[in-house]
């Protein structure tokens, strides 16, 4: 199956399952035995329930809902991590998430170390990263730590350092969920000026927030989720006004 020429992004009526253990298993061999003697019991749950939606290049979506609607499992099967149970997707192009904190990063690594490291996770070359270490560097304002190991890195300057990575090269889809939310007020207008001008460049963006306030600033689209349902899509300030309308009627 091909994506329509339009499009870089086809959900197409998606529903991603987990199955839930009944009962608590408090190490691997437990589960193991219990596993072979068939006493491990799993309850279905549907985390995404039968969602669809298409994105333009170079549009901006951002996915909005309280905890546990769905929107970062939605993003994580976007990005490939995870597979839906039913239905499909497509994207094209090169994908840049930035979806989990810390993710691709070795805590007991220095963070000139992470650096190399996350840049062959992601397929660039040693001599490539060479050449753009500064950059990232200055980006994240992480001069006076490069030495030290990431673990001791506060959650904000892991987020700087990964979002300096990730948006090293223009990707075709920029994925970013939550990652900004940590960061301190200086530097996430730094990251909204870096995600703005991607967007000028024709890089589709996906960006998942609890703020309103940044999803109608950064998004022209959004999307709607509740309990893993679809309960809307389409111009943002039409989505997120009557989301804020269903969340103050609920008050």
């Amino acid at each position: 199956m091909e994506l329509n020429k339009d499009y870089v992004i086809d959900v197409d009526h998606v529903t991603i399952r987990f199955n839930l253990a009944n009962q608590k298993v408090d190490n691997l061999k437990e589960y193991f035995i219990k596993l072979l003697k068939k006493e491990l019991m799993f309850q279905e749950f549907l985390a995404i329930k039968d969602v669809s939606f298409r994105v333009k290049r170079g549009e901006a979506w951002g996915l909005i809902g309280t905890n546990g609607s769905g929107k970062s499992t939605l993003l994580k099967a976007i990005s490939g991590i995870l597979k839906p149970y039913k239905g499909s997707i497509l994207t094209k192009g090169r994908i840049a998430p930035l979806i989990e904190l810390g993710a691709g990063f070795d805590g007991n690594l220095t963070a000139r170390e992470n650096i190399f490291l996350n840049g062959c996770l992601l397929g660039h070359s040693q001599t490539y990263m060479q050449d753009h270490f500064e950059e990232i560097v200055d980006f994240a304002e992480l001069w006076d730590f490069l030495d030290s190991p990431i673990k001791n890195y506060s959650s904000g300057m892991r987020a700087r350092l990964g979002f300096a990575i990730a948006t090293m090269v223009k990707p075709d889809i920029f994925i970013v969920d939550e990652v900004l939310a940590v960061g301190d007020y200086k530097f996430r207008k730094k990251c909204e000026k870096r995600i703005s001008d991607m967007l000028q460049d024709g890089t589709t963006l996906l960006f998942v927030s609890h703020s309103i306030d940044d999803v109608l600033q950064l998004c022209d689209h959004a999307l709607w989720l509740n309990h893993g349902n679809a309960i809307m899509q389409g111009a943002v300030e039409t989505v997120c006004n009557a989301y804020m309308n269903e969340l103050k009627n609920n008050m």
